[in-house]
């Protein structure tokens, strides 16, 4: 089945999330000193919360009838 292009970019954000996390797991990892832990701590965050939102609004599409297929 195939989406319509807003759902797959919906779900296309939550992938990139998805990368953002392992990017910031893996600069923790490998980091050399503090101020890069902050930078990753911050793609953590920012991965959360875009997750979070592009999860709602794929619940807000299906509450709305809008997730069918084209």
């Amino acid at each position: 089945m195939e989406l319509k292009p807003e759902s797959e970019n919906l779900l296309r954000t939550i992938q990139l999330t998805r990368e953002m996390l392992a990017l910031a797991d893996e600069g923790d990892h490998d980091r050399n000193d503090d101020s890069c832990g902050i930078l990753y701590s911050v793609l953590r965050d920012a991965a959360y919360r875009i997750r979070k939102l592009a999860l709602e609004e794929c619940a807000s599409h299906k509450a709305k009838g809008k997730w069918e297929a084209r």
